[in-house]
């Protein structure tokens, strides 16, 4: 049975963003990316159904610029960090 979401598992999610994707995307509320072909986290619902981004972060993400480099995340790093990205829209 999956623990329900906590402060903690958002707060976790939010470093995992500032820790790799800062870089390159705003993960912030406010303020262009980085990166100005990446765009912020705040808007990244817009463009993608959070939920489908589970399988690319557990399988590795490759987009197709090769500025992004591939990520892999573990389970419970992928579902804090897509809490984090939910708690943007």
């Amino acid at each position: 049975m999956a623990q329900p979401a906590s402060a903690s598992n958002l707060e976790q999610g939010r470093k995992l963003a500032q820790l790799y994707c800062a870089r390159c995307h705003s993960v912030d509320r406010a303020g262009p990316s980085p990166l100005a072909m990446a765009p912020p986290f705040r808007v990244l619902h817009t463009r993608y159904p959070i939920d489908s981004l589970q399988e690319a972060l557990a399988e590795g993400i490759v987009t197709g610029h090769p500025s992004m480099p591939q990520f892999r995340f573990e389970p419970d790093q992928i579902g804090n960090l897509l809490l984090f990205l939910k708690s943007l829209e």
